[in-house]
């Protein structure tokens, strides 16, 4: 088991032990990180991929272009079949440039469960800089409404001009080449392409807001919380830690209501400090019988061991001087 896997199972068995100390439950559900636990990689395919090849280089040079072409044709085909149900595929697909690492793996996997419905609660904590809000609040409300475009999604954020810029970049690439080549015949509702506020054609709907906003009127079969608390709240919190409860009385009483049946959250952020949203939800989960079951992902910028996080995009160096 890699360390990123060992220090996110390290964090969940701390989690259940508290569970069990508290008699809330028997145990946890299970996680997404057990011994031995890696994603299948089936090879056969490309196997058989360079058998046809090799058995291409024995035709005419005219039959061989044919073929080939055929070949490219339907490895292509089969790229954007798995992108429809394999969020990695997705990601790579629509971001070329992507520097891919385990933790999002980690990630990818979290939302899949959350797409399948298996999972209803996902709290994700890691530093900024990390894609965390590109995987949660752009590329995965997208890939999610490809696959179900008929459901609707609520995006919040410490402002609401970051959550409606979000909301833009999920429409445009909604309406862009890339993703239509996945999920064709899947676009806007022509009366509605508000940046924040849009509908697609088969009448799902999408709505952004900022923390403190209103919802009236609003549903979610998922509901994004992306960095509810902002750098000067943070700041404020530091000297009165009271500053982060108005984030989550909003969250009790406005977003947290406005959940379809069936309904998931992810909340993903920078934590600040034991009082922050995070804190709390986890807080009650432990304290109070019948509350949100939540699943914790939390992985520091370099690990226990010393070496970074996402180390094929961040030098040990540069992080190391951000904490000073």
């Amino acid at each position: 088991m890699s360390e990123y896997r060992r220090y996110h199972a390290s964090k969940k068995m701390k989690q259940e032990r508290a569970l069990r100390n508290k008699n809330r439950r028997a145990a946890l559900k299970k996680g997404i990180v057990k011994k031995g636990d890696k994603k299948h990689i089936d090879h056969r395919d490309g196997n058989q991929s360079k058998d046809i090849k090799d058995k291409i280089a024995l035709l005419p040079i005219e039959q061989q272009k044919e073929m080939l072409k055929l070949l490219e044709e339907y490895e292509i085909a089969k790229q954007k079949d798995t992108a429809k149900t394999d969020f990695l595929s997705f990601v790579r697909m629509m971001w070329s440039s992507f520097i891919g690492g385990e933790h999002h793996e980690i990630m990818a996997d979290a939302f899949e469960r959350v797409a399948r419905g298996e999972l209803k609660r996902l709290i994700i904590n890691m530093p900024p800089r990390h894609t965390k809000s590109e995987f949660a609040s752009y590329l995965f409300p997208a890939w999610f409404l490809g696959q179900y475009p008929d459901k609707k999604v609520i995006q919040t954020a410490h402002t609401a001009e970051l959550a409606v810029g979000f909301g833009r970049k999920v429409r445009n690439l909604i309406q862009s080449k890339d993703f239509q080549n996945v999920f064709s015949g899947i676009e806007l509702s022509t009366d509605s392409k508000a940046a924040g506020r849009w509908n697609t054609n088969k009448r799902g709907d999408y709505f952004a807001i900022g923390v403190g906003g209103a919802v009236t009127g609003k549903g979610a079969d998922i509901l994004i919380i992306d960095d509810p608390h902002s750098e000067q709240e943070a700041q404020l919190g530091q000297y009165n830690p009271d500053v982060y409860d108005k984030v989550y009385e909003w969250y009790t009483s406005g977003p947290r209501q406005r959940l379809q049946p069936g309904g998931a959250i992810i909340l993903v952020m920078t934590r600040w400090s034991k009082r922050d949203l995070t804190g709390q939800l986890l807080k009650v989960m432990q304290e109070r019988e019948g509350a949100d079951d939540w699943e914790l992902i939390q992985l520091p910028a370099i690990m226990p061991s010393g070496s970074p996080l996402w180390g094929e995009y961040w030098r040990l160096e540069e992080l190391e001087s951000l904490k000073k």
